[in-house]
């Protein structure tokens, strides 16, 4: 049991740690450092690497959260924390899978001298969106912490 729950707090401050490192971190750093085209080049070839560490560490901690949810008394903890995991790694997919392609195709454009309006304004609705999404996922899984904590405790 030890062992599996290493693996789940593992993968839980992977997913966490990749998240705060590149938001607060790795972006910052590029944009401040690089002109906006290459900052934005390089930002696009980081995003598949962040995403799939997200689908990859998030399905682990789902999946063992649920075999803890199923093994463990009480419940209550692992079931909230259960369900927290899945609406972050849906959110993930979703940020990864739909957003992620509508921005790519969108962001040499945001990158031109005189940029279409219409597709400025969709790109930075997008971006807006992914913004909004990744704090959302990193929120959901500062929830899942609490959650897990709250589910080892030793009850008295």
């Amino acid at each position: 049991m030890i062992i599996v729950l290493t693996i789940y707090l593992a993968a839980l401050g992977c997913w966490l740690g990749g998240i705060v490192f590149f938001s607060f971190f790795t972006a910052p750093a590029v944009f401040t450092v690089l002109p906006r085209p290459e900052a934005g080049q390089l930002i696009s070839a980081i995003f598949p690497r962040y995403y799939m560490l997200g689908y990859i560490v998030g399905t682990v901690s789902l999946v063992l959260a649920i075999y803890f949810t199923a093994v463990s008394v009480p419940r209550m903890w692992w079931g909230i924390t259960t369900l927290v995991l899945a609406i972050a790694l849906g959110i993930t997919f979703y940020a990864g899978t739909v957003i992620l392609p509508r921005a790519d195709a969108l962001r040499t454009v945001n990158e031109a001298p005189n940029p279409d309006p219409v597709k400025k304004a969709e790109f930075d609705q997008l971006h807006r969106n992914s913004v909004i999404l990744n704090g959302a996922v990193l929120l959901l899984n500062l929830a899942a912490i609490v959650g897990t904590a709250g589910a080892l405790t030793p009850r008295g």
